[in-house]
């Protein structure tokens, strides 16, 4: 398939309101607070957590290594109380050039602080995706009220806003990298990106210049999935096994695809999980820019 200078302006513009929806309550959800309690990671809990909340905890399995039986039992998954994740886009203030819906992907620096400072005196321990796969296939022990923090596009004030706010909460997050756009003016540099993953971050693929995932025929796979993931695992050194999908549009059809190539989970928005496979549908709601913390406290606490 042939990019035009069309396709690629397309693709630049989605980063703006890179998926299709906001919070919803989407499918009947449960609280987090069920979720069995356990020591967090050390470094990854928020500036209420104490220190021997944080101790003598055995890492994360690769998610290769779990059996595909248990990967595979998706009434056990769906079962399992869900995990709040977020999901950020640009992290910078209002301009007059704004429109109403994308101020929705669009977090004022003051608010996003205000939202990271809430959730740490709210006593919210982050955890990384293997944690979560482990969950989510296992039942594995989770820190008191988990979260997962995710941000899509490669936004540069992910780097310069977003990355000193959680250092300071001891806070870790997941980076779904768009590859087309890494080392263009307010985008990412490949540096920055692998200077995330060697902090302890995690990067995802979020394909090359942001394709919708339903239209997707023939060599669509090997240069929005295959060529990007590559990229990326060249910048990081590290295996890329997760997926979020662009618009958080996804169908079927996509999920042997992405495991054909590697990839054990897939991230989309506040739609339903797929009732056959919910690992590569896994729920996330955006945080919109509107929401002041009390606001984002109260969405957690509803859509999950």
């Amino acid at each position: 398939m042939k990019f035009t200078s069309a396709s690629l302006l397309l693709g630049a513009l989605a980063m703006a309101a890179c998926d299709s929806k906001t919070a919803t309550l989407g499918e009947s959800a449960t609280s987090s607070a069920t979720l069995e309690a356990a020591p967090a990671a050390a470094g990854t809990s928020g500036t209420q957590a104490t220190a021997s909340a944080e101790a003598n905890v055995a890492p994360a399995p690769d998610p290769r290594s779990i059996p595909a039986a248990s990967s595979g039992n998706a009434a056990a998954i769906l079962a399992r109380p869900q995990v709040p994740i977020l999901c950020y886009h640009q992290i910078r203030d209002w301009t007059a050039r704004d429109s109403k819906g994308a101020k929705d992907y669009i977090i004022p620096v003051a608010q996003f602080k205000a939202q990271m400072q809430m959730l740490a005196d709210s006593g919210y321990h982050t955890i990384s995706p293997d944690q979560l796969y482990a969950y989510m296939t296992t039942g594995a022990k989770l820190p008191s009220k988990p979260i997962l923090l995710t941000f899509d596009d490669t936004d540069l004030d992910q780097f310069t806003v977003a990355r000193p706010t959680l250092e300071k909460h001891g806070f870790k997050a997941m980076y779904f990298v768009m590859t087309v756009s890494l080392g263009r003016p307010r985008y990412m540099t490949k540096a920055m990106v692998k200077q995330l993953s060697d902090e302890g971050n995690v990067i995802g693929s979020h394909t090359w210049d942001h394709h919708n995932v339903k239209k997707y025929q023939g060599k669509d796979w090997e240069i929005q999935i295959e060529k990007p993931t590559k990229t990326l695992e060249e910048i990081t050194g590290k295996k890329i096994t997760y997926f979020a999908y662009p618009f958080g549009l996804w169908n079927p059809q996509a999920f042997p695809e992405l495991k054909s190539r590697g990839f054990v989970a897939a991230f989309s928005l506040a739609e339903k999980r797929d009732q056959n496979d919910p690992m590569f549908t896994i729920r996330r709601i955006i945080a919109s820019g509107y929401w002041t913390p009390r606001t984002l406290h109260n969405n957690i606490k509803q859509s999950f």
